[in-house]
Formats: C-alpha cells, structure tokens, sequence
C-alpha cells in the first residue's frame, strides 16, 4: 500500500540557524588562524541578545563580538524593526578554556593516534532517489527555502519577505519506495505587516504558489518535476500573520535542528549537534566521514540504500564497530555484515584518519550551518578572515568534501561490481 513521508527544513534566519551559523563562523575564524584550534562553541539568540559560551583551546585571539554581528548582518537581519539586528544587538562571550581532563583523552604524541572527542554514535544515510544521494522530501524542502531567501535578496517580485522561514514537504510512495507524487507542501515565511489580514494573506499564498515553487520546479531535474501536480495540497502561513519573528519570536539555540542538518527523517541519528565542533568531536567528523561512506557504496551501485555507523569511546582513537543496513537493497549476495567487515578495509575511521581524509582543518563550517550539511555542492572557494588588528588571511577552501565520489572505482574493486 502506498504511504507518505514527510521532511522539514528552516532557513538562514530562523533562530536555531542563526545560532549554528554563529557557532561555525567562529570555528572557521579559529581554524582560519589555527589549524590545531579545539573549540565546542554554543550560541543563544533572543530579543536584543547573542550570547556566546563554550571552551576553546587555540593560540589566536579573535574579535568574537564582531564575527557574532557580522554572521547576523549576512543573514538579513539588518533592520531595527525586527527586534534583533547585527548592528545593534547585545553580544555576550562567556567562552573559556578547554578542559584539560578532555584535552588529555584527544591529544596524543603521535597525531595518528589522537583520541575520539567523546564518546557516541554516528550515522550517514544515503539513496539514489535523488542526484544528491538525499532523500527528496529534504531535499525539496531545503531548495524551497533556499529560492525563499534568493527572491527576498532580490526584493523585485516579492518585497515583504523577512529572514525567518519553515518549509516541509510530503511525498507518496509505492510499496517497492519510489516517489510517486508530491503530496503536501508546508511554507511559513516571516513577513512585514503590509496590508489588512486578509488581504496580506492572500497575497503571500498567491505570491508563494505561483511565484516560488515555479522556480522551485525549473531547476529540478524532469523526472523530479513530474511529481508536482494540480493536486498537491498547499499550507501557507497556516498559524496566519508572521510578522514577528527570528530571535525575537522565538530563542534560537546551537544544534537544536540535527534531523534538518541530516537526512530529515530517514536513516537515523545518534543525536550530536555538529555547529560549533572542531573536527576533533566525532559528532562532527565521523557523521560526515559515514555520509561519504553511504554516498560512495550507492553510487557504485552496490545497494539503493544504505545506512552506515560507526561508534566511539572518548580519547580511543579504533572505533568500537561499524554497522551496515542496506534494508534490503543490495544488489549483490552480500550480507550486511559482509559488506561492512569490507568497509571497515578501505576506509580508516580514526578521528585523525577521518581529518585528514575528508580535509576537516580547513575553516569550511559556516556554509554547512544552514540548509542542510549533507548533499552539497563540493566546490573549492576563496574566503577572507581578519584578526582584531586588522591582518588578513586569504584562503582556498575546499567545501563539502564528504560529498565527493573519489572512493567508487576503490569500492567497485572491492566489491567486485
């Protein structure tokens, strides 16, 4: 029997996501100036307010406040009407130094060696519903915000549009898991107080049905937009007026959207946050090192699906195990165990390993901090970081790394495909 599955997504400007993008701008800062930088910063976001707590263990020193206002103000939160800008709201630091009792569990004499951050499990998910290996009830819901933000940066065809937006998206399914048809689309998006209630709410459901999931639609491949039909079932701004929004509507919080930073629904979760980790925090690292790992095996054509984990201990560098499930799919007489026994042979998954494999010291976080961290463009990019002196440092940064399929042909071979 057919069924539904749904997936969410949150915008730039949504209060969790202003937080993690807070958190990883200051990551990149400190690796940008300190490679070796160990920092776990959280970010609160509220009326007026940014507040900044957490450890770091580097040998820079950096104009924290600055980095806080200067994310805020790229975001769009530019405007005093909003109760929360870059330029005027209060910045808070309450960060220190790392403890020692975990330095000592992660540094070691030999850097092949070093320790696992914390303890933990980790997963990566991949399927070939989709170009990008992602689930497509995400990845809909993430291009939809993504459009949302670019016609408000634009401000020509809709003008009253603010930072703050949710999308979600329900797709149906047959019994052998292939897309049928998009179901249901879901979007709220914060707005300014523009005309009567009525005839405001009108004109945003118009606007975003016959204005954004047009061009939503245009740059979906063909056999993706032949599940958009006259049938779907629209909920714009359901609640009514969003006018008051953001960090002002509603406290925002480092790592409180993990299921929109993955796989919105599907696989699993281990439950850590990756914003505001150095690499060294496996819930980072390892998360992204079994996203490439799923990404690879599928596009080999191994298996439709797959799900991959890996555990920790805190400061044992060898994993506790890795889990394989196909859930059914694999194309070959392979068990699940078989498969991950061969994994386990061609991807070394100690955190050092994991850091130097996937390039993880490089200051890459603040693009992964909104629309999703997985099933990203890998691209290399030019970026400027500035110490409070005013020094400058201009590097080539290569982003989303654990999106490459640099391990097919190893895993072909492997597997014999």
């Amino acid at each position: 029997m057919p069924y539904l599955f749904t997936s969410e997504s949150v915008s730039e400007g949504h209060p969790d996501k202003v937080a993690d993008q807070i958190s990883d701008a200051l990551i990149d800062n400190f690796l940008a100036f300190d490679k070796e930088a160990k920092v776990a910063c959280e970010t609160l976001v509220t009326t007026g307010q940014v507040v900044l707590a957490g450890e770091v263990k580097s040998n820079t020193y950096l104009d924290v406040q600055k980095i806080a206002r200067d994310t805020i103000n790229k975001i769009g939160y530019t405007k005093s009407a909003y109760m929360f800008d870059g330029n005027s709201c209060g910045v808070l630091s309450a960060i220190h130094e790392q403890s020692e009792e975990i330095s000592q569990g992660v540094v070691r004499a030999s850097k092949e060696e070093q320790g696992a951050g914390d303890q933990g499990m980790m997963f990566g998910y991949a399927t070939n519903e989709t170009e990008n290996f992602m689930p497509l009830a995400l990845d809909l819901s993430h291009r939809i915000l993504k459009e949302l933000a670019e016609l408000r940066r634009e401000n020509k065809d809709i003008t009253y549009l603010r930072p703050d937006s949710k999308s979600q998206v329900t797709i149906e399914y047959s019994d052998d898991n292939v897309p049928q048809r998009v179901d249901a689309i879901v979007v709220s998006t914060q707005h300014d107080d523009f005309d009567a209630d009525e005839a405001m709410l009108a004109k945003i459901r118009k606007d975003i049905i016959e204005i954004l999931i047009p061009r939503v639609i245009a740059k979906l491949p063909e056999h993706i937009q032949e599940l958009f039909n006259d049938d779907i079932t629209y909920h714009i701004n359901p609640t009514g007026k969003f006018v008051i929004g953001g960090p002002h509507g509603d406290t925002g919080l480092t790592g409180r959207k993990i299921i929109v930073d993955t796989y919105g629904g599907k696989g699993a979760h281990g439950g850590g946050a990756f914003s505001g980790k150095d690499p060294s925090k496996v819930d980072r690292s390892a998360a992204y090192a079994t996203r490439h790992i799923a990404k690879n095996l599928v596009a080999a054509g191994l298996c439709d699906q797959i799900l991959v984990q890996v555990s920790y201990a805190i400061g044992v560098a060898e994993p506790m195990g890795i889990f394989i499930d196909t859930y059914g799919t694999c194309h070959f007489n392979l068990t699940d165990g078989e498969i991950a026994k061969t994994v386990q042979t061609l991807f070394d998954m100690k955190p050092a390993a994991i850091e130097a494999r996937l390039k993880l010291r490089q200051p890459m976080y603040s693009e992964t901090a909104a629309y999703g961290h997985m099933g990203r463009k890998n691209e290399t990019v030019s970026k400027t970081f500035y110490l409070p002196n005013a020094d400058s440092k201009t590097l080539e940064v290569e982003l989303f790394t654990w999106e490459k399929l640099d391990y097919v042909d190893k895993v072909k071979e492997a597997f014999n495909i």
